[in-house]
């Protein structure tokens, strides 16, 4: 998979789970700065930004050079990328 692709994945499964646990979760266009992700608690008293960083392997996780930390939470999802 390609590093985009993978990035997809770790994207959309994040907004797939909290809209499991009850927000409202959308992402926001594709290399912008900033926020992956824009989340609401359903009721709208509680809204969170997060940074998503999805990895396929063991290398570290990279926050870019002079990245300013914008959001809220950061997560990292971890894939497992088996050919088929």
């Amino acid at each position: 998979m390609s590093n985009q692709i993978t990035g997809n994945v770790g994207l959309y499964f994040v907004c797939y789970r909290l809209s499991q646990l009850g927000w409202l979760a959308m992402s926001t266009s594709r290399n912008t700065r900033g926020i992956d992700v824009v989340a609401y608690e359903e009721t709208g008293t509680k809204f969170v930004g997060l940074q998503v960083k999805t990895v396929s392997d063991r290398n570290a996780v990279s926050l870019g050079k002079g990245e300013t930390f914008l959001a809220d939470y950061w997560l990292v999802v971890n894939i497992v990328n088996k050919e088929r």
